[in-house]
Order: C-alpha cells, then sequence, then structure tokens
C-alpha cells in the first residue's frame, strides 16, 4: 500500500463518518508496515490517533501530542501500565463512575483489561468473576493471580477459606457454595453472559440465572460481557443496566475468504485444501470442527498426509502422552505432527498444556477443536479454518459462527486474521439477545427476597412449591435446605417428584447406605436406581457410567494408563472415559448430593453418604490432587511429587491452599529434584509454578 495515498483515504472514510471502514483500512495498512518492518510516519499516528486505537501509537515516531493522548490513555492494569484504545477507556471510565452496565463487543475487543484496570484502581475487598467453563476460569484465575496475588485471595476451588480481599473465579454451579459466606461483592462480572439466554445453552442456563438472581442481591456494581449482541431484549436480570454495543470497534482485521465454493461439494477437494493451508506450519492455525466425529475425521487426514516432526516441546509431550495415557492414542500421533485438540472433555490439564505449547513458535501449529475452544479459552491465531458448519448435532448458527471467526487475529500480533470457510456458513440472524426466565427454577427462589424481578403469576407459583415441599419435608427443613442452598439442582419440579417418590415409597431407598462401603461393587444398585432419576441426562448407557465409577474408584491406587486400559477393554474408549469422568464428577455427583439431603430429610437422618459425594466428585483422587489438575498440574505428576515424600497429599488437612502453600516452600527447584520426574514432567511444573507466582510490579515510560 502506498503509505501517503492509503492515509488520504482513511481521512477520508471518518470525514464521511465510515469510522469502522476507516479503521479496517488503517489495520491493513499497520499489517503491511509490520510486514515490511517499517517505522510508521506522524501520519500513520496521528490515523490510529483519530480511529481511537491508541495503543498501536509507535512512540519512537510520535509527534508529542501523540505521545500525550498515548499517555492520557495509559492505566495501571495490575503491576505494569498499558495504554487503553477509546472504547476501552470509555467503559473503564462508566465502571469507576460505579455505573452497571452490560457490554457487547469483539473478541479482540481487550474486555479483561477493564477489570484489571478497575481492580487495580479501587483495590475493592470482593469481586467475582463468572466464567462458562473450567477452562476459562484457569485462564483467568492465571492472569488474576499474577497481577493480585499480594492484595487478594484469588479463589477458584469450592470450600476456599475467604481472605480479607477476595477475587472469586469459577462457573456458575460453584457460586452457590459461597453465597452464605459472602456478604457484599463490590463488582460481579458475568463474562460471556448471552449463555443465560437458553437459546445458547438450554442445559446450564438455568443455573446461571439462578445464580446472577442471587449474587445480584449482594452485588454493589455488575459488568456483564459478550460478543456479537446488536441489541438486549427486556429481562429481569439487566432491566437496570446501560447496555453498550461497541462490535463495530474492532482492533484486526479479518480476512474472509471461501474455499468452499470451488468445492461443489466434492470431500476430497475439501479435504486437500485443509491439508494445502496447515501442511506449511507457517502460521499458528485453529480448525474449528464442529463435533467430536469430524475431529476424527481431521486427525484422520493430518496423520495420513503430514510426517512427523522433531521439535523440543511436541516430541517429548508426544512420549509422555504415550506413557500416561495410552501408547497407541491418535492424540499422541497428532502432536508429534504439531498439530492439538481442543474440547471440552479432555483433561483440563491436557488442554492447558496444549493452549500453551500453541504459543511457541517451535510448539503446536494448529489446534483442532469443538466449540470448546471458543468459550474456553481466550485464544487466537493468525487463520482459523471453519472445516463444518455444525455444532454438536446441530447446524452452526450466525451468533456462534461469529464467535469462532472471532479468534482470527490478535492486538499487536496479527493485524490481520485470515478466515478459511471450508463449509458454506449460517444464514446471517438478528443478533438481539433473549433472556426467558425459566419457569423450573422458581420453586429454588424465594417469594420475599427475589419479588422485585418476578411476576406475580411466578411469585404465586413459588409460594404453591414451598407448601408442596413443606408438606414432605416440613417447613423448618424446606426453609434449612432453601436458605443454606444444599439442593443444588435448579430444576424445582425434578426436587418435588424426587421428593414425593421418597415419601410415598420409603422402602425402595432401603440400599442408599451402601454407597458409603469401601468395596464399588456395592454401589451398583443404588448408582442404577439413582441414574434412572433423569434417565436421558447420562448420553450412554447407565452400565457404562456404573463402570467408569467403578473403575475410577481406584484413581489413586492405580496408574492412569492401567485405569484407561482397563476401561479399554470393558468397550469404553479413552475418549469416552474423559467424557464420563467428567460427567461423574460434576453430575451425577451432584445429582447424589440432592438425593441424600432428601434422603436425610425425608427417610433416615442417620444415613448420610456425603463423604462418598466428596470423593467421586473429586474422581476419587485426594482433593488437593484434583483441584491442582483445574492448575495444569496433572494427576500423574502429583502421584511423583507424592511418591518422592515431597507433599503428603493423602494428609486429611491437605486442601488446595495448604498444597500451594507446599510448592511455594519447595520452591520450583525442590520440586523439580525429585528424581521420579521425568523430561515433560519437569516442564509441566515449570508451566504450574507460573500459574502460582505472582508477577513483579513492571515500571513503564508510557512515552518510550
Amino acid at each position: 500500500m502506498d503509505v501517503f495515498a492509503t492515509c488520504q483515504e482513511i481521512n477520508s472514510l471518518l470525514t464521511e463518518h465510515q469510522e469502522s471502514a476507516a479503521r479496517n483500512l488503517l489495520i491493513r495498512l499497520l499489517a503491511d508496515l509490520d510486514r515490511d518492518k517499517l517505522q510508521y510516519s506522524a501520519l500513520v499516528n496521528e490515523m490510529i490517533r483519530a480511529t481511537g486505537l491508541f495503543p498501536y501509537i509507535q512512540i519512537e515516531s510520535a509527534s508529542w501530542d501523540q505521545k500525550y493522548v498515548h499517555s492520557a490513555f495509559a492505566v495501571n492494569v495490575g503491576q505494569r501500565i498499558a495504554t487503553l484504545h477509546r472504547e476501552q477507556s470509555s467503559v473503564l471510565s462508566k465502571l469507576l463512575d460505579g455505573k452497571n452496565i452490560a457490554v457487547s463487543a469483539p473478541t479482540s475487543f481487550g474486555k479483561s483489561f477493564i477489570i484489571d484496570a478497575f481492580i487495580a484502581a479501587k483495590n475493592p475487598d470482593t469481586v467475582v468473576i463468572i466464567v462458562p467453563t473450567i477452562a476459562l476460569m484457569d485462564e483467568t484465575r492465571r492472569r488474576i493471580f499474577k497481577k493480585f496475588s499480594k492484595t487478594h485471595t484469588v479463589i477458584t476451588a469450592p470450600d476456599t477459606r475467604l481472605g480479607s480481599k477476595n477475587i472469586l473465579i469459577f462457573p456458575q454451579e460453584r457460586a452457590f457454595g459461597y453465597l452464605q459466606q459472602l456478604k457484599a461483592i463490590d463488582l460481579l462480572v458475568v463474562d460471556e453472559f448471552y449463555k443465560a439466554s437458553s437459546t445458547h445453552d438450554r442445559e446450564r442456563s438455568p443455573s446461571l440465572i439462578k445464580a446472577l438472581l442471587k449474587l445480584s442481591k449482594i452485588s454493589k456494581q455488575r459488568y456483564y460481557l459478550a460478543p456479537n449482541i446488536k441489541r438486549l431484549g427486556e429481562n429481569p436480570l439487566t432491566k437496570d443496566m446501560e447496555f453498550i454495543e461497541l462490535l463495530d470497534f474492532n482492533t484486526v482485521y479479518l480476512n474472509i475468504q471461501e474455499p468452499f465454493k470451488e468445492f461443489d461439494k466434492d470431500p476430497d477437494r475439501k479435504s486437500a485444501k485443509l491439508i494445502e493451508l496447515i501442511s506449511p506450519r507457517e502460521a499458528k492455525t485453529l480448525v474449528y470442527a464442529g463435533t467430536y466425529s469430524e475431529i476424527r475425521n481431521v486427525s484422520d487426514l493430518v496423520i495420513k498426509h503430514m510426517d512427523p516432526v522433531d521439535r523440543i516441546y511436541t516430541s517429548p509431550f508426544a512420549k509422555w502422552l504415550r506413557e500416561n495415557y495410552q501408547s497407541d492414542w491418535v492424540l499422541a500421533d497428532l502432536i508429534e505432527r504439531a498439530v492439538g485438540v481442543h474440547n471440552g472433555s479432555m483433561h483440563r490439564c491436557l488442554s492447558q498444556i496444549q493452549i500453551k505449547l500453541f504459543e511457541y513458535s517451535d510448539g503446536l501449529d494448529s489446534i483442532v477443536s469443538t466449540s470448546s475452544i471458543i468459550e474456553g479459552v481466550n485464544t487466537s491465531a493468525q487463520n482459523v479454518i471453519v472445516w463444518r458448519s455444525r455444532t454438536g448435532s446441530a447446524n452452526l448458527k450466525d451468533f456462534t459462527y461469529k464467535n469462532i471467526i472471532g479468534r482470527g487475529g490478535r492486538m499487536f500480533k496479527y493485524f490481520i486474521g485470515n478466515i478459511y470457510l471450508l463449509d458454506a456458513p449460517p444464514k446471517a440472524e438478528d443478533a438481539q439477545l433473549e433472556i426467558e426466565f425459566p419457569e423450573q427454577i422458581l420453586g429454588t427462589l424465594d417469594e420475599d427476597q427475589d419479588a422485585e424481578r418476578l411476576s406475580k403469576q411466578q411469585i404465586d407459583r413459588i409460594i404453591q412449591y414451598r407448601a408442596q415441599m413443606s408438606s414432605i419435608v416440613g417447613e423448618e427443613h424446606f426453609t434449612r435446605l432453601m436458605k443454606q442452598n444444599l439442593l443444588q439442582d435448579s430444576d424445582a419440579d425434578f426436587l418435588l417428584k424426587l421428593a414425593s417418590d421418597m415419601k410415598e415409597s420409603p422402602e425402595e431407598w432401603r440400599g442408599f447406605a451402601y454407597l458409603n462401603s469401601s468395596n464399588p461393587n456395592d454401589w451398583d444398585s443404588t448408582l442404577y436406581k439413582i441414574l434412572k432419576l433423569k434417565a436421558g441426562a447420562w448420553e450412554t448407557r447407565h452400565s457404562n457410567v456404573v463402570t467408569v465409577v467403578r473403575t475410577i474408584a481406584n484413581n489413586w491406587r492405580l496408574s492412569l494408563s492401567e485405569i484407561i486400559s482397563s476401561l479399554r477393554k470393558a468397550g469404553i474408549q479413552i475418549e469416552e472415559f474423559f467424557r464420563l469422568e467428567r460427567t461423574i464428577t460434576f453430575k451425577l455427583s451432584a445429582l447424589i448430593s440432592d438425593v441424600n439431603q432428601l434422603h436425610k430429610t425425608i427417610i433416615n437422618p442417620t444415613v448420610d453418604v456425603s463423604a462418598f459425594v466428596g470423593r467421586m466428585s473429586h474422581a476419587f483422587l485426594p482433593g488437593a490432587v484434583y483441584q491442582l489438575e483445574e492448575y495444569g498440574l496433572p494427576r500423574t505428576v502429583s502421584k511423583k511429587i507424592h511418591a518422592a515424600g515431597l507433599i503428603n497429599f493423602e494428609d486429611p488437612d491437605m486442601d488446595l491452599l495448604k498444597s500451594i502453600g507446599e510448592f511455594n516452600s519447595l520452591g520450583i527447584e525442590g520440586v523439580l529434584a525429585a528424581q521420579t520426574l521425568g523430561p515433560f514432567d519437569r516442564y509441566i511444573v515449570k508451566f504450574f509454578f507460573d500459574g502460582i507466582t505472582a508477577d513483579e510490579p513492571e515500571l513503564v515510560d508510557v512515552f518510550g
């Protein structure tokens, strides 16, 4: 591009109030200058200033007034100074003024910086950040811990002790465990708040709405974030919030290409195009496959058409996967070809390691994923390939499609994101977010405390439910169950049906106490009965769920490879094992917990299987070991550290905070001294320590 002519065109667009087009053209110009390693002229810096992209101002060539703008928009974002762009600064200003705001902005907008700047400026006592997934929880935790762990206790795990100042980060399901302890919240942040709509997350939206209702009552201020929403329909959750739509304020340019038009539905040409795009290994690439079966199809193509490469990180990682998981695992074959896989079922530590290796120039070149990559982590790439316009069993929706392609490009790294559509994109849709109040959660609310957000008909439904449940469990017990949030299921109708069943047929629950048996074979009949309570919720045969429960009961005693091998002989493959272990630790343990509370109240107060529920929710591992996996430390490495006598994970008092304290006391060199650790184990330990180590303040001269 001719710099002067392009700047002239940008200025003309600005004069015509076509700021979005001007910004897109400017970003393409910056990409050219970056590629050719050319310094910005004063004119280019002025165009950057005029379009509000202040962080892009190049200080070395800036005039005094341009330097002043760069400095004026610089803020402390936690241990370092960063310059915000115009709209980031505007949003932060509203937050600092105490306003409640819901923001819709592009993926590349930089919404996280605003949270960090608010915490650095206000030093609040309590911040709660609700995220949609465990993976995003750990990514957020790592960022927040590095910046604020010296002033705040950063909490992600259930039942962690509160400090004098706290930043709590977790999915909505974990929020209920802290409602009794939190008296006030200075700032409630909800990332990806569009998931409160059943249109976007039918299964989990009721629990998110319930959590937001409960947390909002004690929140002084709220900040909700989402991408790709043009309008926000009237709803009880955001009726007193200012909605700010900033979708046109992009910080990168998306270059969308449509190779699918050339294929004429020829699968061979489509496959050849995929390999053509990823085999040069010249750019970081995300491949959206859409479904697990399509991930397998893409994996087969990669293994068939791409040769292994010997790299400093990927080769040892592939070997480690074969030794610790399964010798013939397809993921290891892919890693040897510098290609990773991201899905919602895989052990979190594996996803975290792959995302980290994706950041290295000599790590992973590509990652093949389901939609987990857009709701799990804030990862971007130079190239995004849409292999299939599906999400699970459904066609891809325009909203999700825009979220996926929004992963292309990244400020200061990739000015231009290249989007390759190997399948036809979905039809454009109206981007209005509608959040409907789910009737099934009404019974779990309070007609007095929640009245301001409910209609008279809804309040009547709550009163009716209270009367029905109180007639079964007694009014005092019902009040206790509700006040202490002891029932985890948000479906009040299901809980009422379960309570009625126990009241009418207590003899059918005689074997419930067998869950306290040390012999997993004694659990079968009770597990089958509980699984039938939600017959369609498990996405597999009930016998498979029971088999995995019995097998993972030995998770701490047996090696992970032995567990996987045993399940394989029973016809359960490694991907199914991941999914079922996750289902068991979350969904099944929560269901048994509810059954336990009602069983104690209605049938027999002396039978309590809460210890069993606790073990199941930790995949039958020591609690700290299971929670450390969320921090990026695999159970296999924790076992070696335990065997070396460095940390006793079998100590009943060894919770997450105590174990992290033990690690910090040992120091990274003390842990690496363990002779049992292999080469890639040692890399993992370093990665783990990076996530529990605070950054030192970085003093930056914003004038360069």
